[in-house]
């Protein structure tokens, strides 16, 4: 028997009470994770629509700012079928036929009159098919813990949920998915971990200062190869059942907010996985972009606005598939960004998620992505949003934000925010060159410098590393040093600090080929050797602590996370900038040299006018003075300043 035939049957018995509790803990996985996120109506579909395989959205809700709802519906011979309703304050606009005879659109209005409840579509077509189609009420604008959005007061950990612990075993083998069962040893293969595990560890987060989570995508990725990094989603609506259930998702949000956790949602508009059910059936071929042969993206971000760039160039950036896995959607076709744009407003009003990633967000079609973004954050204003835009060029990067630019070819990014991998490079750079004129500490003086390019800076998210990158703590030669000059930065500079998970106990190693900076977190795992989690010692211990008592000084000093930002230009490799409010005044001093600097303080004068002493908050060492500081080789101070 299929997968589906399973699930339908599965909840059937379900909803009738017919299937005992032996039988349940013996259902094949796939199927009690979906009926956990459809419940009963999916049971009661069952019974009436056999014919009907899905329909995306799987639900709606009434009340929402936009009325109109496009529904894919999906089933055998589907295409040809007229279609009717009737139901108070839904209205039928229309159905449109796909390419593919197995799809049909209908499009419906939800007026404002419209209540909950089960909303009875009939297809008449060879046969006639009912299918009871859910609309809920909605739960996000009464509800303050809901979508609350990320800010300058957050500080974002992230993770690779595979990799970082293994919370129920159970699910880490799932019969009938394509890729194999656990395998530690392969980099490449699925490790077993899940939302359980990181659940599991919420205290171990919050006792480091997190305030915002962000696991690399939770969805469906059904591939038979890299299934674990979720890139190449398979079902646009489903949680992968290797890391829980649709319900247990929306049950791990409210548990992380219970917690004080905000939870960042890791989104890919650009691309899907090729063994996804919407491109092994497509509704038509004009949903992903077509090519003679694969061709793949040039990755050459600067076509994207190149006023000199040949149509060839600009083509293959934008429609060249990302890899061979992962089909590239046509994003300029309005249904396909109808369903996306719905898509992600689904994820939102159902789990109550904070905030969105969005991957490889320069690739996208660029009428599509103010679309996009226009209609998620009319639906939720408050919700968070940052881009990755892994370019070259602070004005590039500005680009892809908002921005004072001019509009560029129709476009002008309506995106709150990008991962700032501008200032990346420049902490890097300043933590492993000498300083020259533009070089080493004083590019990140440069860098900062052209904040003046965006509407607002200090909603970028700022990171020494990430999933994509070699390890922080390698790139710096293993210089304890310079690791804690490096955290002090990200913990006191502008905008939202990001730490990529194992940074805090020195996790090591270099990008691909070896794919070793997406090693599991150790403990993750009943059996581990060492448990990084409970038991550290050593400079592991050490910088956990350091890390720890740094981010929760800033969650409570609002001159860090909400101050203003003022810099001096580096002299003598020694930078000096100042955080400041009505609610205090933090000095951050970085000697990027070998050798103890001796620093004059009044040239900071203006800054330091009325304030007579200070203490460095890592170690608590006082400051009587601060005429004239000593200020010792590869150290930052972060120095609360006392009148």
């Amino acid at each position: 028997m299929t997968t589906s035939r399973l699930l339908l049957l599965a909840g059937s018995l379900l909803a009738s009470n017919l299937l005992p509790a032996p039988a349940q803990a013996q259902l094949n996985p796939v199927a009690l994770a979906r009926l956990a996120s459809n419940g009963a109506m999916l049971a009661a579909n069952a019974q009436k629509s056999a014919p009907i395989q899905r329909i995306d959205p799987t639900f709606w809700w009434v009340g929402m700012k936009n009325p109109k709802l496009q529904l894919l519906v999906r089933g055998a011979g589907i295409g040809s079928s007229k279609v009717s309703l009737k139901y108070d304050g839904v209205t039928l606009d229309g159905v449109q036929p796909l390419e593919n005879p197995n799809y049909l659109l209908v499009n419906l209005t939800i007026s404002p009159s419209a209540k909950p409840g089960q909303l009875a579509l009939e297809f008449k077509g060879k046969k006639t098919v009912r299918y009871n189609y859910e609309l809920r009420a909605r739960t996000t604008p009464q509800d303050p813990t809901k979508v609350q959005g990320v800010s300058t007061a957050d500080f974002v950990y992230l993770l690779m949920p595979d990799r970082f612990a293994n919370g129920d075993p159970k699910n880490d083998y799932i019969k009938g998915m394509k890729a194999p069962a656990v395998a530690r040893d392969s980099m490449y293969s699925r490790h077993g971990g899940d939302l359980k595990g990181i659940a599991d560890h919420f205290d171990y987060l919050r006792q480091l200062g997190v305030t915002a989570i962000w696991p690399t995508p939770i969805v469906e990725n059904n591939q038979p190869k890299a299934s674990y990094h979720g890139y190449a989603l398979t079902d646009f609506y489903a949680v992968d059942p290797r890391f829980g259930s649709n319900a247990e998702y929306v049950s791990f949000v409210q548990q992380a907010h219970q917690q004080g956790l905000k939870v960042v949602h890791d989104v890919v508009l650009n691309h899907m996985g090729t063994q996804g059910y919407l491109f092994q059936d497509a509704p038509a071929k004009d949903w992903f972009h077509q090519w003679p042969a694969f061709t793949r993206s040039n990755f050459r971000d600067a076509a994207f606005n190149d006023p000199y760039v040949s149509g060839f160039d600009r083509k293959q950036f934008g429609e060249g598939w990302f890899d061979t896995s992962m089909a590239d959607l046509n994003q300029s076709n309005p249904l396909v960004s109808t369903y996306l744009i719905q898509n992600f407003i689904w994820w939102v009003e159902y789990t109550g998620l904070d905030a969105y990633r969005v991957d490889t967000y320069t690739y996208s079609d660029r009428k599509f992505l103010m679309d996009w973004g226009k209609a998620v954050l009319d639906e939720y204003p408050k919700l968070g949003m940052f881009a990755e835009a892994w370019v070259q060029g602070t004005q590039q990067q500005a680009y892809f934000a908002r921005n004072i630019l001019p509009e560029v070819d129709g476009f002008k990014s309506n995106m709150p925010a990008v991962l700032d991998f501008q200032s990346q490079y420049a902490i890097n750079e300043a933590l492993t060159k000498d300083a020259g004129w533009t070089e080493g500490i004083n590019k990140l003086y440069y860098t900062l410098q052209a904040d003046w390019l965006y509407e607002d800076p200090m909603r970028n998210v700022v990171f020494l590393d990430n999933h994509d990158m070699s390890r922080f703590y390698s790139v710096i030669g293993e210089d304890f040093a310079k690791y804690k000059m490096g955290l002090a930065w990200l913990l006191t500079t502008r905008g939202i600090p990001q730490l990529y998970y194992g940074t805090e106990v020195l996790m090591k190693n270099f990008s691909d080929p070896d794919g070793k900076v997406r090693e599991d977190f150790p403990g993750g795992w009943a059996g581990d050797k060492k448990n990084l989690f409970t038991n550290r010692t050593g400079q592991e211990a050490e910088a956990f602590n350091y890390v720890s008592k740094l981010a929760n000084y800033r969650k409570t000093h609002p001159a860090l996370h909400a101050g203003k930002y003022q810099h001096f230009i580096p002299n003598e490799g020694v930078y000096t900038y100042f955080r400041y409010s009505d609610a205090g005044t933090v000095m951050v001093m970085m000697n990027s040299n070998k050798d103890e600097k001796t620093v004059d303080m009044a040239r900071f004068a203006e800054r330091l006018n009325g304030f007579s002493s200070g203490t460095e908050v890592t170690t608590d060492t006082a400051l009587p003075n601060l005429k004239t500081v000593k200020l010792p080789g590869r150290t930052a101070w972060v120095v609360e300043l006392k009148k």
